[in-house]
């Protein structure tokens, strides 16, 4: 069996981005390691990487959405708001019948929030 259990994504300010991740995954951190700060969402741990302490070449966010489902994508879209995320898309139903809405940290990197009574996992589309 495989299975993903960390995903990784580069920051440039550990402080800032462990403030912004907490206030919008609205979950505390687990700073086990200092260089890196822990979610535990579900069976996988997104880990926010302290680039200053652990770069791996030059500096570049992750180049494709990292997409996350929440039970309550109203209120993850309205705390998004409230931190004034950076390409805040609205919230709204996607051709292939996600309801969901897109954003940017702080360093750039790409996000998306899904409801998760609308996840769309690929098999059987009605409109592929």
């Amino acid at each position: 069996m495989l299975r993903i259990f960390r995903i990784a994504i580069p920051v440039s300010d550990i402080s800032a981005s462990r403030a912004y991740y907490e206030r919008l995954l609205d979950m505390d951190a687990d700073d086990t390691v200092p260089s890196r700060i822990y979610f535990h969402c579900g069976d996988v741990i997104l880990a926010i990487i302290d680039w200053k302490v652990e770069p791996l070449g030059p500096f570049h966010p992750i180049p494709e959405h990292l997409y996350m489902s929440t039970d309550d994508v109203d209120a993850t879209y309205e705390r998004a708001k409230d931190l004034g995320v950076e390409n805040l898309s609205a919230l709204q139903t996607q051709p292939w019948g996600e309801r969901s809405f897109y954003c940017s940290d702080p360093d750039g990197n790409l996000l998306c929030f899904v409801a998760d009574d609308s996840l769309f996992l690929g098999r059987g589309a009605g409109w592929a």
